[in-house]
């Protein structure tokens, strides 16, 4: 939004979430003070199916949608509201890693790289053709903060670069190769629980792909659960102060910022 709004751009209308649906979501924004100070209508829906959503995409007569950050899908009717289309944007190099998580699954599956892609929107779940991509290389050591740092980087890129062909109606659409699409499972915070038979280098990859802005990584003993946001291999050295030490399959791995809950 405010990339659009740095190219020289406008919205004519925002919808988001209410307030206390937004709570309950990671990496959530409030798009409030923005759309005060740009003088944009605001409505908070709960369902992007909701009549009210497609009403006001209609009233406002908007040539392009974007529908961003949002784990909803879409309805037929939703996505013809506008004149031009709806326009998404996925946290992968569409056809590869279509559906959720896809931020610690790149971490998880130790990817070398990963990116943004800029599509239109169609029926399916992230199908639709391509508009242009950003590719993101995935360093040894990456976080979910920092490549969820990096990806929102890259959906300013996108954006900026796509913006001119939007305005003059010259964007150009690419169909995915259905022959190379993959399909990544949503996640909960339960998935982030170690368990000591795991290996070490299991465990250092779920810790840094479920770090913030995520739920964390986490051990349970005896009802206590010790949710773990930073660490390394511990290596065989001394336990240094401060530190948690867990004991896995095949090492141990050192906790270096963990807290106890409750």
């Amino acid at each position: 939004m405010e990339e659009i709004y740095a190219v020289g751009g406008r919205l004519d209308l925002v919808l988001t979430l209410p307030d206390e649906k937004s709570r309950t979501k990671s990496g959530r924004i409030y798009p409030d003070d923005l759309c005060r100070l740009h003088g944009i209508p605001l409505v908070k829906i709960g369902h992007i199916n909701d009549a009210e959503a497609a009403s006001a995409i209609r009233a406002h007569q908007l040539d392009w949608l974007f529908i961003i950050g949002w784990s909803q899908i879409a309805s037929e009717d939703l996505l013809r509201a506008p004149r031009r289309g709806a326009l998404g944007m996925h946290p992968t190099l569409l056809p590869e890693g279509r559906g959720r998580a896809s931020i610690p699954w790149a971490i998880l599956k130790n990817l070398a790289r990963t990116g943004v892609t800029l599509f239109q929107l169609g029926p399916g779940v992230d199908t639709g053709p391509i508009a242009a991509q950003v590719e993101i290389p995935i360093a040894p050591d990456e976080t979910a903060t920092s490549l969820y740092q990096r990806v929102n980087d890259a959906h300013r890129t996108l954006l900026r670069e796509a913006w001119p062909r939007l305005v003059d109606d010259t964007l150009r659409l690419t169909p995915q190769d259905e022959s190379r699409a993959t399909y990544w499972p949503g996640r909960t915070p339960a998935d982030g629980r170690i368990l000591p038979t795991m290996k070490v280098d299991e465990v250092d990859r779920l810790v840094r792909a479920t770090t913030r802005p995520y739920p964390g990584a986490f051990v349970e003993e005896a009802g206590v659960v010790t949710r773990v946001w930073r660490g390394r291999p511990a290596g065989g050295t001394p336990i240094p102060p401060g530190v948690l030490r867990l004991v896995l399959a095949d090492g141990g791995y050192d906790a270096l910022e963990w807290e106890r809950e409750g």
